[in-house]
């Protein structure tokens, strides 16, 4: 990559942005027809890298069960999304294929058969290390067979007074149709018999939700020699032993008190995952928040798209279970051990510090730190030039936090205009903005009510903003809101001036915790007259599509994406320095991908740090050389969006994956980075990033992911975010 000095500089950020020579239009024709990876597949790859997370020896052991539960709740969303809308593509004879040129049904096909392969891997560890390895820890997970008869005993007093009043068990016959089976519910299926007779009958019993699934049941004594724990003082110091039990044994136990007089023949745990895809008729709908909560309601009730049973259950009975459900064999999850390990986070809470990372209080940002106890005037900070706050090692409630807050406080500021993707269920961000709007300031918040598996909350916040007297939007017809931004509009001497956040993540302090993103804050004239004209777009009949430092969609961000790619091709002709780097969740769109390979072909250093899916084949002679894939995957979520073109020492950074949903069917923003030392600094994160002193995953020609994590002199390499925790320390002691 070329460095800052050897390259021109473009128009100040105040102008429109300076005009780029059209792309030259690509011919894909000239490509090979193969140059895509199937995205279902690499989707499933990223999810096997969250899985050797959990597999990995040296991660700690609460955050290896985390990580198993990462992967659980990662796949029933995959299910829910697009497994579902693939089914529904099959069902109705559509012929559209995927990029690679598979059907619907070859699709199905191959995420049935990668994803059986993953499930034994992610059973498999959880029953052949982890349980064992928590076992040797002092916190075990037993089966009803493996408890002591005090312990069955005490479970019995349990069972009576917390779960025995909260069941209901259903029977199924002429009489009472096969029950309503909800989405993601464990479930036993009972078969029960007269006694003397030889007729089974079948009975659905619902594992309550209400009721915690890891039941704590008291060891009968402490284990001798168990586990231990460094003290204040370096000695040794004993740990509490923890038991649990799944609720489900506990059910199963006592299965004959459901049923008095009955025999109970056998008992198997199976659950369900639904379409949860929700299909709103916007333009057609005159009130977008009641037809979203009619659609809400109808999720529930959305087809089957898998059936996970425990890998013993009785023929007779699944059968049953796939008649009723109306699924196939291909639907069908057989799974050795606990069903549906999303349930480890409740042990990810256990008192055992040593047992995860060690804790991390994110810094404050050098420029926003307290002088004297004084929390500094952010306008004025501002006013000096911007700050450029990278979390979780930047305070989020330090920076873009108290950022809102003043100017929910301050006399002098006149209108806040926010958008709001998703955010905390105590959120401080709305609750600053009701003060606000209280005060009497002009309050305009976006809520995205669309936004995915959130609509309920976000419903909820809309209406709690519009009674304290905020202006709220509900967004756009066909288009969800997802851009990241806040303008603050302030009287000072002189005029009105803007103050403006834009970044990569959203306005929630909890998951800005745990999600790596960047966020610019500025009163640069330029980002402020573009975030005006972005919010009209967003509350008016505005049609604006120029903007001084924003690249906006669906307006023109593929465009100018494309159009940036193109000149770095250009400058690789005329023997310029130049190179692209991305940073991403995802990269799957065509037109970008194929922009990539034409500029690697022209010569041009191709990087990109990609932690989910990528559709792009690096390394094929002849295509991709000069290109370079990798994942960083760690304690935190690697969220940020960053681009970098070299030879205009461009940097951006917002709220856009590069895939189609995000370039054409949602409102984003990518702002540029305007201070040279601001550069630099993403510019530095990259350089570590791609270092291959960085333990990473490289993906390899043919779609497999390779991870290095030892040199070549087989020493561990760098963890790069343990490395950025590092220098945030050392930024913060200056």
């Amino acid at each position: 990559m070329a460095t800052r000095s050897e390259q021109p500089q473009r128009k100040a950020r105040s102008g429109l942005l300076e005009p780029l020579e059209a792309p030259r239009p690509l011919a894909p024709s000239d490509l090979p027809a193969d140059r895509f990876i199937n995205r279902e597949t690499s989707w499933l790859d990223f999810n096997a890298r969250v899985l050797a997370l959990a597999e990995d020896v040296a991660t700690p052991l609460l955050e290896r069960a985390k990580f198993l539960a990462i992967f659980a709740s990662n796949l029933d969303e995959f299910y829910m999304v697009r497994v579902a809308g693939l089914m529904r593509r099959e069902a109705t004879g559509l012929a559209v294929r995927s990029a690679d040129g598979l059907s619907a049904r070859e699709q199905l096909a191959l995420v049935s058969r990668t994803t059986a392969e993953l499930s034994r891997r992610h059973s498999r560890c959880f029953t052949d290390e982890v349980v064992p390895s928590l076992t040797h820890a002092g916190i075990s997970i037993r089966f009803w067979s493996q408890l002591t008869e005090s312990q069955r005993e005490r479970l019995h007093d349990y069972f009576h007074e917390q779960i025995f009043p909260v069941l209901t068990p259903l029977a199924v016959d002429p009489a009472h149709p096969f029950p309503y089976i909800s989405g993601l519910s464990l479930n036993l299926a009972v078969q029960v018999r007269e006694p003397g007779g030889e007729t089974d009958h079948f009975a659905r019993v619902k594992v309550p939700q209400n009721v915690p699934r890891l039941v704590p049941v008291e060891l009968d004594s402490p284990a001798a020699g168990g586990a231990r724990r460094a003290g204040e003082h370096g000695d040794d110091q004993p740990v509490r032993q923890a038991c649990f039990v799944p609720l489900e044994e506990v059910i199963a136990a006592h299965l004959d008190q459901l049923f008095p007089g009955m025999e109970v023949i056998n008992s198997h745990l199976f659950r369900v995952t639904r379409n949860a895809d929700l299909e709103v008729e916007e333009d057609e709908a005159e009130d977008l928040l009641q037809a979203l909560e009619r659609e809400l309601a109808r999720r529930r009730f959305g087809p089957a798209v898998r059936l996970e049973v425990d890998s013993g259950i009785d023929a007779d009975l699944l059968a049953l279970l796939m008649r009723e459900l109306e699924v196939t064999e291909r639907e069908v999850h057989r799974v050795s051990g606990m069903l549906d390990l999303s349930a480890l986070w409740a042990l990810y809470g256990l008192d055992r510090p040593e047992l995860r990372d060690p804790p991390r209080v994110p810094t404050t940002h050098p420029r926003l730190s307290a002088e004297d106890g004084e929390t500094p005037d952010f306008f004025a900070v501002l006013r000096e030039g911007d700050v450029l706050v990278h979390h979780p090692y930047d305070s989020f409630t330090t920076s873009v936090q108290r950022f809102i807050e003043q100017a929910a406080a301050d006399p002098q500021v006149l209108a806040i205009k926010q958008t709001l993707y998703r955010t905390s269920g105590d959120s401080p961000i709305v609750d600053a903005l009701v003060a606000a709007a209280e005060a009497g300031k002009q309050v305009v918040v976006l809520v995205e009510i669309k936004a995915r598996f959130d609509e309920s909350a976000n419903i909820r916040w809309a209406r709690e903003l519009e009674r304290a007297g905020c202006h709220v939007v509900y967004g756009l017809i066909g288009l969800k809101t997802h851009c990241k931004t806040c303008l603050v509009v302030r009287q000072e001497r002189g005029g009105l001036r803007r103050y403006c956040h834009v970044g990569t993540g959203n306005y929630n302090p909890k998951t800005a915790r745990l999600y790596e993103d960047l966020g610019l804050l500025t009163a640069d004239p330029g980002v402020g007259a573009d975030l005006t004209d972005l919010f009209n777009v967003l509350t008016g009949y505005s049609r604006q599509t120029e903007y001084r430092s924003l690249l906006v969609a669906p307006q023109h961000m593929r465009e100018g994406i494309l159009a940036r790619i193109d000149a770095e091709a250009r400058a690789a002709a005329q023997g310029r320095p130049c190179g692209v780097r991305l940073k991403v969740n995802s990269l799957v769109d065509e037109q970008v991908i194929d922009a990539l390979y034409h500029a690697s072909q022209a010569g041009v250093p191709v990087h990109c740090l990609v932690r989910g899916i990528c559709a792009l084949r690096p390394g094929v002679p002849g295509l991709s050389e000069t290109v370079r894939v990798r994942s960083i995957l760690g304690r935190f979520l690697e969220h940020s969006r960053v681009l970098e073109f070299a030879s205009s020492d461009e940097f951006w950074i917002g709220s856009a994956d590069m895939m189609h949903r995000n370039l054409d069917r949602r409102i984003e923003a990518l702002v540029r980075v305007g201070q040279s030392a601001d550069r630099d600094i993403v510019r530095g994160l990259l350089d570590h990033a791609f270092s291959d002193a960085v333990s990473a995953w490289d993906l390899q020609p043919d779609g497999r992911w390779e991870r290095h994590t030892s040199g070549s002199d087989d020493n561990r390499l760098a963890d790069y975010q343990h490395d950025l925790m590092t220098q945030a320390v050392r930024r913060g002691h200056r």
